[in-house]
């Protein structure tokens, strides 16, 4: 599926409650992870340990949260595309919630909503929520509102 594009910024502003997506799937596999806990010194068993894994809590290692959120930035560029622009910025997250562990070996994809739209600084901010959903369950694995700023060309 392709990202929903918009020809300015300013066109943001008409399509709060649009949703968006899906994107493509992503598999999530233990290397994925294991260069994740590198990244970020986070080496709890439950990422990284397979065999102890096994006989824990979710039957397998899982991503680090912080992992699944940060899939969220190769998901928005399937969801939505807005052009006309000198610069889009991300400005930060808010209401991230993690919903259900996404085992090693699972794929997830991201589904998008503008849930608002507005002037700001000389350019549209927009919040879009991306939910991840994970294959085979209806509990998604995480969802975060993303608050990007698009300047339009001069």
């Amino acid at each position: 599926m392709s990202a929903r594009v918009f020809d300015t910024p300013a066109a943001l502003l008409a399509a709060v409650g649009d949703q968006f997506g899906p994107s493509e799937w992503v598999t999530i596999e233990q290397d994925r992870i294991d260069l994740f806990a590198q990244a970020t010194d986070d080496h709890q068993w439950i990422h990284v340990d397979p065999e102890r894994a096994k006989d824990g809590p979710f039957g397998s290692t899982i991503a680090h949260g912080y992992l699944t959120m940060s899939l969220v930035n190769r998901f928005l560029p399937e969801l939505v595309e807005v052009r006309g622009v000198s610069m889009g910025v991300n400005i930060g997250t808010d209401n991230l919630r993690f919903l259900n562990p996404v085992r090693s070996g699972a794929r997830i994809r991201g589904i998008g909503e503008l849930v608002k739209a507005e002037e700001a600084k000389g350019g549209v901010q927009a919040v879009v929520r991306v939910t991840v959903e994970i294959e085979g369950t209806e509990k998604p694995a995480c969802v975060v509102d993303t608050i990007s700023r698009f300047y339009p060309e001069t």
